[in-house]
């Protein structure tokens, strides 16, 4: 099974999965591969490390798509029949981008971005960078410019906060607390109270503005465009659970993210979301060794280097590797089971780890074979 196959009329790809089992490398190789296949690919990431960059030899990405030459590749032996286009997204500019499209005028628009409680709200979501990269997503993909879209989702300690985004903010909008305090003349704004209004006008005076004439207007601003959020949010909700849409599961072969792995799976058929494949990165295979003439791999290399100290030492490292290769092994073949699917691509434990071009050919034989 090869990730060309996994996505054959697919037009959005998910990579997802726990942090720091390479989810970033995995993006950016595989649309590098369906780009070699004459695609018109876009990848987007949010990785802070800001390695999908590097592993794509550019000196920096921002929050718009910028074309990757192809003679970068052709020098790695890969040559691109079609474009390959890379993002690395800012959440707080696709918040204020999110704006801008809902604000019903542009003075609303200006109130809102240039409101001191905006900016430190839209700071503070950025920080749940899920929901923004769905945004970004959603919004290239309504464009209808790529062939296919490759999300290397945010690192996060539970892969589940990616698909539970859209619905967190449906209930942060729906929610009866906001729901009252953008009610500009109602029971909202008799929340504060006289102490309360006392308390803030001593803190207008420590920091030099009037904080419940900021939190007023950016409550009356916003409520006119809380049916566009909501609308927002079932359509990016909708394109998770299309039918074009493939979610690539990306774990390593140890007993805790192949744990991960099986959860993810299961949360992913629950919400009837389109499961596509596994991918397994830097897994062991058992490598073939020629005993000596008493049997012993130990005595082979004996002989072959005429250092017996030497020898015990290569012996040993080759039994620790082996051991490696079959837990390996075995981890994998639960992961078949539990998945019930044949669809588990396996990429190898490689000398180096994967940070420029070269690395990613090598990672890309491998999904694509």
């Amino acid at each position: 099974m090869a990730v060309a196959e996994l996505l054959e009329s697919k037009s959005v790809c998910i990579c997802a999965g726990s942090g720091g089992v390479g989810k970033t490398t995995t993006s950016a190789a595989i649309a590098t591969g369906m780009a070699a296949r004459g695609a018109k690919v876009g990848v987007l990431t949010i990785d802070p490390a800001k390695r999908l960059a590097d592993s794509l030899g550019l000196p920096e990405l921002g929050n718009e798509e910028r074309r990757v030459e192809k003679k970068r590749f052709s020098e790695q032996g890969i040559e691109l029949q079609g474009e390959l286009w890379a993002m690395m997204l800012d959440a707080k500019s696709t918040f204020d981008e999110l704006v801008r499209k809902h604000a019903p005028d542009e003075e609303t628009r200006d109130r809102i971005l240039e409101n001191r409680i905006y900016r430190q709200l839209s700071a503070a979501l950025a920080g749940s960078q899920e929901y923004m990269a769905m945004e970004k997503l959603f919004e290239l993909h309504q464009e209808g410019d790529y062939d296919l879209l490759v999300l290397d989702t945010p690192p996060s300690r539970n892969a589940l906060d990616f698909l539970e985004a859209p619905k967190r903010l449906m209930d942060f909008i729906e929610g009866r607390a906001l729901s009252v305090l953008l009610k500009p003349t109602g029971v909202g704004m008799k929340l504060f109270g006289r102490g309360t209004n006392m308390a803030l006008g001593l803190l207008k005076r420590i920091v030099g503005f009037d904080l419940l004439s900021d939190i007023q207007e950016f409550l009356q601003a916003f409520s006119g465009m809380v049916g566009g959020f909501q609308e927002r949010a079932r359509r990016v909700n909708e394109l998770l659970r299309d039918k074009r849409t493939s979610f690539l599961i990306v774990c390593g072969p140890r007993g805790e993210p192949i744990e991960e792995a099986v959860y993810f799976h299961r949360k992913l058929v629950e919400a009837k979301m389109p499961f596509g494949g596994v991918i397994v990165n830097k897994v062991h295979y058992p490598a073939a060794a020629d005993p000596g003439s008493d049997g012993t791999l130990e005595s082979a290399v004996a002989k072959a280097l005429g250092d017996k100290k030497l020898a015990k030492k290569v012996s040993a490292n080759f039994a620790d590797y082996q051991a490696l290769a079959e837990r390996d092994a075995r981890n994998i073949d639960r992961l078949t089971r539990e998945l019930k699917a044949e669809r588990v691509i396996r990429v190898p434990y490689l000398d180096e780890d994967v940070h420029d071009l070269r690395g990613l050919a090598e990672i890309n034989k491998h999904l694509f074979s």
